[in-house]
């Protein structure tokens, strides 16, 4: 049921869609216009009171009968706020009000006026904690939609930057800001994005962003390998928009979503390109080395032990010469479960004891551990570099599936000697081959399938020339 011009009739419509009365946080404002009742409905904590207080001492002063011939042109010549429209369906006006835009219903009107006045509880923009960089900007993406599209739109002031909204949820109707460069993203990839964010049919996105991802893309529950970046930076999600990228942000969400990703991509680092081409290239390929030596490292050191007599003299400073009482393979399993427990607990620990609880857990995990008999030497130098290794890339997604790649080969391993090495280095090439990017490409594109000039841009930070993003 559509507004009509009947201001009762059109109250016991709101009331009944709104569900008036029943939260103390939805106001109905009772006003007179010009000698004509009115309503005002607004959600309380949502909109900015100074706003709307200029807006209603300039609707006061309205003393034009000629103006109060209908919504549109009372709009046209008595709204100062410049985000103001009308609406007659019921559904849109209630979607609007629990958005923290105000409605405005008048006598006579068939019409609501949405005064949009809103202003949403947010933090100050920072550094996010996940994506530091040395040098450089130090703003960062916040929990408001709108915020994070005008930290984009500062960097990006172009007509090609295109921002498309979309609102999913029955019940949250959470909004989605679909952003890219008109010309440089893949056309059949927006098409198809688009496609999906429109027929996504779901109640709420309860964990807001995974659950967006999962619904448009879903996972394969064994390849833990992300097909998406996240980013908390406006620099880094403005970057990738130039690259021809498709970002997405979400509300109530301090990150955004980059696609297509690669991995590359996702080990790509904002702080490469604040430094000169050389230094940016030596972090870059640091960072893979680093990487990749936390995946291997702990598996080749078990393999070792298992065949001591092939290890070179060059390399038998490797080999455990004290006295074993928990087998290596389940020390190293261990300790990578009290790796992700010490983590937990540093994220609810109160800030005031963080350092107490770090220094504490290092002892236990070091020199207690050891003189117990639980743990060598060796193995809490391996894993202590393993930690400190997966903070050496911005993605703790990708930490995680290079953590279970590695446990699963120790495992391998452990039950099947140098096969098991062979198989698990197998299990860990089919992982990656076998997971595609969002738009359908390898995962490892550019190096599989491979493209020369590409890999080329993503090993080695190349300076920026005239003309060129």
């Amino acid at each position: 049921m559509s507004l009509c011009t009947d201001l009762k009739s059109n109250v016991i419509i709101l009331e009944n869609v709104l569900n008036s009365g029943e939260s103390f946080d939805l106001i109905d404002r009772r006003l007179q216009i010009n000698g004509r009742k009115a309503r005002l409905y607004f959600v309380d904590g949502l909109i900015k009171d100074s706003v709307m207080e200029k807006v209603l001492e300039y609707i006061y002063s309205v003393n034009d009968e000629s103006f109060m011939r209908s919504a549109d042109s009372f709009l046209e010549c008595c709204m100062p706020n410049l985000e103001a429209s009308t609406e007659h369906d019921e559904h849109k006006i209630a979607a609007n009000v629990f958005a923290g835009v105000s409605a405005l219903i008048i006598d006579g009107f068939d019409k609501a006026i949405l005064i949009d006045g809103r202003t949403y509880p947010q933090r100050d923009t920072a550094e996010p904690e996940r994506d530091k960089v040395l040098v450089g900007s130090h703003d960062g993406f916040v929990e408001t939609l709108i915020a994070n599209t005008g930290l984009i739109r500062r960097r990006i002031r172009s007509p090609e930057l295109i921002v498309k909204s979309f609102v999913i949820g029955k019940s949250s109707k959470t909004d989605i800001a679909l952003m890219y460069m008109d010309g440089r993203a893949d056309k059949k990839l927006l098409d198809k994005i688009k496609s999906k964010l429109n027929s996504i049919d779901c109640d709420s996105l309860t964990m807001n962003q995974e659950s967006l991802v999962e619904l448009m893309f879903g996972r394969k529950w064994y390849n833990p390998f992300p097909k998406i970046k996240y980013t908390e930076r406006p620099d880094s999600a403005a970057s990738a928009l130039l690259e021809g990228n498709i970002v997405i942000l979400v509300d109530n969400s301090p990150s955004a979503l980059v696609l297509p990703t690669s991995i590359f991509d996702v080990m790509e680092d904002a702080g490469d390109y604040y430094f000169s081409p050389i230094t940016g290239t030596y972090l870059r390929l640091a960072r893979l080395i680093v990487t990749l030596a936390a995946l291997v490292i702990t598996p080749i050191w078990l393999l070792a032990l298992k065949y001591p007599g092939n290890v070179p003299n060059a390399f038998s400073f490797v080999l455990v010469t004290e006295e074993i009482h928990v087998p290596i393979f389940w020390q190293l399993i261990i300790l990578e479960i009290a790796i992700d427990g010490l983590r937990l607990a540093s994220l609810n620990t109160p800030s005031t004891l963080s350092t107490a609880v770090s220094i504490i857990g290092a002892i236990a995990l070091s020199d207690f551990a050891v003189s117990s008999g639980w743990f060598c030497s060796e193995a809490i130098l391996y894993m202590a570099f393993v930690a400190i290794a997966n903070y050496s890339q911005p993605s703790y997604e990708l930490s995680y599936a290079l953590k279970f790649m590695r446990v699963i080969w120790l495992v391998f391993i452990e039950l099947f000697g140098v096969i098991g090495f062979v198989l698990g280095f197998a299990f860990v090439c089919f992982a990656v081959l076998t997971n595609k990017t969002v738009s359908g490409k390898g995962y490892l594109y550019p190096l599989i399938p491979f493209n020369g000039k590409a890999l080329l841009h993503k090993v080695f930070r190349l300076p920026k020339r005239e003309g060129k993003s």
